[in-house]
């Protein structure tokens, strides 16, 4: 199993900038991919940014242009840079890992930290 824990929610105004952080512990030698979601009130959750083993990445269509998903492996860390942040993007930001076999891939999930982006 794998522990997550995010930090560096908080108010910003439109056009601003945020980093947020997750700490990765656990059995960090079975993760596929490491990623963040995002989910708004009234909302279903949205894949914003996935990093694979591989280095490779995935952005979903609100992220591109303009958040930027990596990782610090001294540190265990994981992160999302945000730039040119919008209301719309006001929401909980959740760590998420996938780990297991390809067969049987297990979704971990942080507990949440929240955005908010208004003037």
């Amino acid at each position: 199993q794998v522990q997550l824990v995010e930090s560096g929610g908080g108010s910003v105004q439109p056009g601003g900038s945020l980093r947020l952080s997750c700490v990765v512990s656990g059995a960090l030698f079975s993760i596929k991919t490491l990623g963040w979601y995002r989910q708004a009130p009234g909302s279903q959750r949205e894949m914003v940014a996935t990093l694979r083993n591989d280095g490779s990445t995935v952005y979903g269509d609100s992220a591109k242009g303009r958040f930027t998903i990596s990782r610090d492996d001294a540190k265990n860390a994981l992160y999302l840079q945000m730039n040119s942040l919008k209301p719309a993007d006001t929401a909980i930001y959740y760590c998420n890992a996938y780990t297991g076999p390809d067969s049987y891939l297990v979704a971990t999930w942080g507990q949440g930290t929240q955005v908010t982006v208004s003037s």
